[in-house]
C-alpha cells in the first residue's frame, strides 16, 4: 500500500532555498528601475525606490529622490535587511548542508526576524511619504514593489522554521524512524 512521510533531510537542502529565493527577490525590488509605483495609466509618472519620473511621450525628465530623508531610509533599510540576509544563508548554508550544527538556526531565524521587521518597516515608510510629498492623482504598486514584500513574507516563513528546527534533531541527521501520515493496512 501507499504510505505518505514527511521527509525531514529535505529540509536541510529547502530551507537555506527559500533564502536564497528571498536574496533574489529582495535583489530585483532593490535594483529595479522601472519603478515601485507608477501612475494609473503607466505614461506619465513612476517612481522607484531611488529616483521618481515624469514624462510625456518617451521625454523623461528623472530626479533622484535620495535628496528626501525618508527616501534614503528605505533604501538604507532595504539594504540592510539584504545583507543581514545574505550573511543568514551563508551560516544557513554552512550549519544544514555542509554539516549538521543545529545551534545555530535559532541565531537565523532571529536575523530573519530582524530582517523582517526592516523591510516593513522600510515597506511602509515608502507608499506613505510618496503620497504626502509627490502623490498627484491614482497609482498603483508594480510587480518590483510586491517582490519587496515577497522577500518579507519568505523571511517570515524562514524565521518560523529556523526557530522549530532544532526541535527535529534526529529527523534531520536520519537517525529517526519516519513517521506516517497514512499508516499501511
Amino acid at each position: 500500500m501507499f504510505r505518505c512521510g514527511i521527509a525531514y533531510p529535505r529540509c536541510r537542502w529547502i530551507v537555506p532555498l527559500l533564502l536564497l529565493f528571498a536574496i533574489i527577490f529582495d535583489i530585483i525590488a532593490i535594483a529595479a528601475t522601472s519603478g515601485w509605483i507608477e501612475d494609473e495609466e503607466g505614461k506619465s509618472h513612476y517612481s522607484s525606490m531611488w529616483e521618481q519620473c515624469r514624462g510625456i511621450n518617451g521625454n523623461w525628465d528623472c530626479k533622484t529622490l535620495m535628496e528626501y530623508p525618508w527616501a534614503q531610509a528605505v533604501a538604507a533599510l532595504m539594504i540592510i535587511g539584504l545583507l543581514i540576509l545574505i550573511v543568514a544563508f551563508i551560516i544557513a548554508c554552512v550549519g544544514l548542508c555542509c554539516s549538521l550544527n543545529l545551534t545555530l538556526m535559532p541565531l537565523i531565524g532571529v536575523m530573519c526576524i530582524i530582517v523582517v521587521v526592516l523591510q516593513i518597516i522600510a515597506l511602509i515608510i515608502y507608499p506613505v511619504k510618496f503620497n504626502e510629498g509627490l502623490f498627484e492623482g491614482h497609482y498603483y504598486y508594480t510587480w518590483a514593489y510586491g517582490f519587496g514584500w515577497g522577500a518579507t513574507i519568505l523571511c517570515i516563513g524562514c524565521a518560523v522554521l529556523f526557530c522549530c528546527l532544532p526541535r527535529y534533531e534526529d529527523e534531520l541527521s536520519g537517525l529517526a524512524k519516519t513517521k506516517y501520515l497514512y499508516p499501511s493496512a
